[in-house]
């Protein structure tokens, strides 16, 4: 039997944790066809490529994906508003475009079914994406509080 892992088990498999994670369909959206993948030492799917570009990284504690900005766009493209989205002020969108996080009191909208360590779109108040990150919050704790972090940003979009 052969350890290596093919590329229709692979995307078959990507394909079937982002579905889990983001909803029915979206693994199609986020990765098509022409995927390739990075795998670990230990032969597991590290990283997902599209055109050389990293679209996103499948965590090794939990196996759920962390998007890159490019992911997140694809993915943003895909879900209807406001699904796993945070919304923010506009007075503080370049912040989180350079990569700072997402304070709770710049919150003006969240999806209230995310779920605090959910990967989370930031986008303005007109839908704009404009950072990925970790939900640091539930969507109404996101939205009940004035203090602390909300999301954890990893990856602004430079626009």
């Amino acid at each position: 039997m052969s350890t290596e892992l093919s590329q229709n088990s692979a995307i078959n498999r990507v394909r079937t944790i982002a579905d889990y994670q983001f909803g029915r369909g979206a693994g199609a959206a986020l990765f098509p066809d022409e995927c390739t993948f990075k795998l670990s030492t230990t032969k597991r799917i590290r990283y997902v490529m599209l055109d050389k570009v990293r679209i996103a990284t499948v965590r090794a504690h939990d196996g759920r994906f962390t998007l890159s900005i490019e992911g997140a766009e694809r993915l943003w493209q895909y879900l209807p508003a406001p699904v796993y989205r945070v919304a923010v002020t506009e007075e503080v969108a370049e912040f989180m475009m350079k990569g700072k996080n997402a304070m709770a009191k710049h919150v003006t909208a969240a999806d209230p079914g995310i779920m605090a360590g959910d990967e989370v779109l930031v986008v303005t108040g007109d839908d704009q994406l404009i950072a990925t990150g970790n939900a640091l919050l539930s969507g109404d704790e996101m939205m009940a509080f004035n203090y602390g972090g909300a999301v954890q940003v990893r990856s602004g979009r430079l626009i």
